[in-house]
């Protein structure tokens, strides 16, 4: 019995090597189809490609006597490979900056989600710190409190890897708060004209620095205040204008792998 016991044994650590051979063949596939992306210029992103793949991995489960299994563990490998171009594409951090509604936070989502990198959103991590909303804060602390909540947070998040962080719109007005960025990130710019940004948040009832002046001639006046200062600390800007998110993270994508603003 225990001779049998030990061939099992002997077959599963078979299957590991085999397992593990199979594995690294396919990363390093990963490698090379991004390497030849970069040579042609073509998309990183391919939705369509992704969707084909699983629709034949679907066929192949089909039947099988481990399917939910079988479809857990090629979850993790594709998680896994989108780690991979992460750490290829981008050895530093990814950090969203801009005004107010210019798109960070739904960008850092799809972008964290595509590459399977982690994301932090700082006015989020302020909200769930303090316990309160953002207008919340404003109105019993003031802007200063919060301010210095803000650089808090970016300097606790400044030595992370593989993040896509998304800032609130003031942050990059502190040197202290630009220099945590840049200790360990790459600096994108998010631009979209005043008629786009009052499109956007004129719903919102999280704008403190709005309330009251939630009109396009403010949020121009406002935005002009800053742009001097994103043009000054961004490593790359990308135009928002008349684009949907995964257009807006392509872009991003081309610019950081090609070093090309």
């Amino acid at each position: 019995m225990m001779d049998r016991l030990t061939e099992i044994r002997k077959n599963i650590e078979a299957c590991d090597d085999q397992i593990i051979e199979a594995i690294t063949r396919r990363m390093k596939c990963i490698e090379e189809i991004i390497d030849y992306k970069r040579e042609h210029h073509m998309p990183i992103f391919q939705p369509e490609q992704e969707a084909k793949q699983q629709r034949k991995l679907d066929e192949k489960f089909a039947g099988l006597p481990y399917k939910e299994e079988m479809e857990d563990v090629f979850r993790n490998i594709t998680a896994n490979s989108k780690k991979i171009q992460a750490r290829v594409l981008f050895p530093k951090n990814i950090i969203l900056v801009g005004f107010m509604g210019a798109g960070k936070t739904s960008l850092a989502s799809y972008l964290a989600e595509q590459l399977s990198m982690q994301t932090i959103e700082t006015d989020q991590e302020i909200v769930r710190r303090e316990g309160i909303s953002i207008s919340e804060i404003f109105d019993l602390y003031g802007e200063t409190y919060f301010r210095d909540l803000e650089s808090e947070v970016i300097r606790d998040i400044k030595d992370g890897h593989q993040m896509v962080i998304s800032v609130g719109g003031g942050s990059v007005m502190r040197d202290e708060n630009v220099a945590n960025m840049k200790a360990n990130g790459t600096i994108v710019l998010l631009t979209a004209s005043p008629a786009t940004i009052l499109n956007r948040v004129k719903d919102s009832t999280e704008r403190p620095l709005l309330n009251g002046n939630m009109n396009e001639a403010f949020i121009a006046r406002m935005m002009e205040r800053r742009r001097a200062r994103y043009e000054e600390v961004a490593d790359y800007m990308i135009d928002t204008n008349d684009k949907n998110i995964p257009e807006v993270c392509e872009a991003i994508i081309a610019a950081l792998s090609t070093g090309q603003a």
